[in-house]
């Protein structure tokens, strides 16, 4: 059995109801009921605190993960420049212009290679941890 109440609302917040309503596929009276129980349940705020507790930890969690890649990815970059830095003999004024031509060809072929990886959704960062273990495997 229900019993009938009447309130009044401000007219934008009856037409916010209307609207919530008609998109929802309910009636008004079920938006108001939901609203009002919502706000008189003591543990609702309890829920929305720990529905957003959980959204922060994953959302550190993911933070950590993009630190913890940027900071592999930064300090693999800076090892390969510091090594063909140092191996890479400057070349003399005739070699240059071949050496240029070779380099675009080089180039090129590592962005093809860099495209097909990315579209197979492959990831050096992923083959990291593979590479470690397979080198503290015994029998590798």
């Amino acid at each position: 059995m229900r019993d009938r109440m009447n309130v009044y609302f401000p007219p934008e917040m009856l037409r916010q109801i209307a609207d919530l309503a008609d998109r929802k596929k309910l009636s008004r009276s079920a938006i108001v009921e939901a609203a009002v129980a919502s706000f008189l349940s003591p543990d609702g705020a309890d829920k929305r605190e720990a529905a957003f507790a959980r959204r922060l930890d994953r959302l550190s969690r993911q933070v950590q993960r993009l630190e913890r890649d940027l900071g592999v990815t930064a300090e693999t970059l800076a090892l390969f420049v510091r090594f063909w830095l140092t191996i890479t003999p400057p070349l003399p004024n005739d070699a240059q212009a071949s050496a240029q031509a070779k380099g675009r060809e080089r180039y090129e072929g590592f962005i093809e290679t860099l495209g097909r990886r990315l579209q197979k959704g492959q990831s050096f960062l992923r083959e990291i941890p593979q590479d470690v273990a397979g080198a503290n495997d015994p029998d590798h």
